[in-house]
């Protein structure tokens, strides 16, 4: 009898459903004829400015190089990250988005036999990540759709080498002030990660934010995870970072892909960090994106979960009914009822023209 090669794949990689990214422009164009210029697109928390022109310019000019390899331990972005952030080129881990950064975590610290500990509605690739090690799952419950970190503190057992917090949190977007994480991280056993994934830090208000790179002189086993994908518009050349203890960084590095960050992206990131006018200004239209939003919810009595990220998360009833009346509109939100939220849609900040395409269009959803 022939035995199928697929059944001689670990059974916890058998187990995994892969993850399902937001419906592309040119799906949906395909599927209903639409034009793709016609089409709104708020899945997938990307940012509607695009990229900052410095950095466009830098990429074009990096195309120079695409036929060699590109700088494998990305020196002159890792001197810009250090620059940024007052730390030592040894603590950078560089990755192809800050999702490559999360997997690199859990290849040098997760193995069979350990587990992760996260929090019931947060990022889908943490349990991915966790489960493709063949490591266990600790998902502890969440409060008010967000991290209840006590409980958290008290999920770690022996076999627990990470623990993933996202702050803030992805879908809900709801937020931990910075003291209540500092507290938690130093009650933390000292032989648990934390990964402390900020991948939407630069969207909160001034008045939110926290140092959280600076605690990792204190803290060794501190990970902080961030990505240019976001606020700074490099979607679609994947590029994140992580800043840890060298020791830590030195684990990561040495499971980490060769060449993981291509040429184009580093050079449009080193462009990036230098644009902060363009971050400001992307941050600026995410506040009065999210006010057009909420206050349409709130004149169609909807309830949402208020956010710190560039989306929010909005309970429509019928999510995917409502999402379909969406599509055959030509615009394109996220269901998150693979997230056990079946009545939730996830919905991206755009401009603000995308937003009032959207408000209309789930009105007529809604009706």
């Amino acid at each position: 009898m022939s035995v199928c090669i697929a059944n001689c794949a670990p059974a916890y990689v058998r187990s995994l459903s892969p993850y399902q990214p937001g419906k592309p422009v040119s799906e949906l164009a395909r599927e209903t004829g639409i034009p793709e210029s016609e089409i709104v697109k708020l899945a997938s928390n990307e940012n509607p400015f695009g990229m900052s022109p410095k950095a466009k310019a830098a990429a074009v000019a990096a195309l120079e190089d695409a036929a060699r390899y590109p700088d494998g331990n990305a020196f002159a972005l890792k001197a810009a990250l250090a620059r940024k952030y007052g730390v030592d080129m040894s603590q950078l881990v560089i990755g192809n988005g800050s999702n490559d950064v999360l997997e690199i975590a859990t290849q040098a610290f997760l193995s069979p036999g350990a587990s992760a500990v996260f929090a019931q509605y947060s990022f889908a690739v943490y349990p991915l990540a966790t489960i493709a090690r063949g490591a266990r799952c600790i998902q502890v419950p969440a409060r008010n759709y967000g991290h209840d970190l006590d409980a958290m503190l008290s999920a770690i057992d022996q076999t627990a080498r990470i623990v993933f917090i996202a702050n803030p949190n992805n879908p809900t977007g709801t937020f931990l002030p910075g003291n209540e994480i500092e507290a938690f991280i130093a009650r933390v056993p000292q032989d648990v990660l934390v990964v402390l994934d900020e991948a939407y830090t630069e969207f909160l208000p001034v008045e939110a934010r926290y140092g959280s790179i600076a605690w990792v002189a204190r803290f060794p086993n501190l990970l902080v995870s961030r990505t240019l994908c976001k606020a700074y518009g490099l979607a679609g050349l994947r590029l994140g970072y992580g800043v840890a203890h060298p020791e830590v960084a030195d684990l990561m590095n040495r499971v980490r892909q060769p060449f993981n960050a291509s040429t184009v992206a580093q050079a449009a990131a080193v462009a990036a960090l230098e644009d902060q006018d363009f971050v400001e200004a992307v941050a600026e239209n995410n506040r009065r994106g999210m006010a057009q939003l909420t206050a349409a919810f709130a004149e169609l009595g909807l309830e949402w979960i208020p956010s710190f990220g560039n989306f929010v998360t909005v309970r429509v009833g019928d999510a995917a009914r409502v999402d379909q009346s969406l599509l055959a509109q030509g615009v394109i939100v996220r269901p998150i009822a693979s997230y056990s939220m079946p009545e939730w849609l996830r919905v991206s900040i755009g401009l603000p023209e995308e937003n009032a395409r959207f408000i209309a269009a789930l009105r007529q959803a809604l009706a």
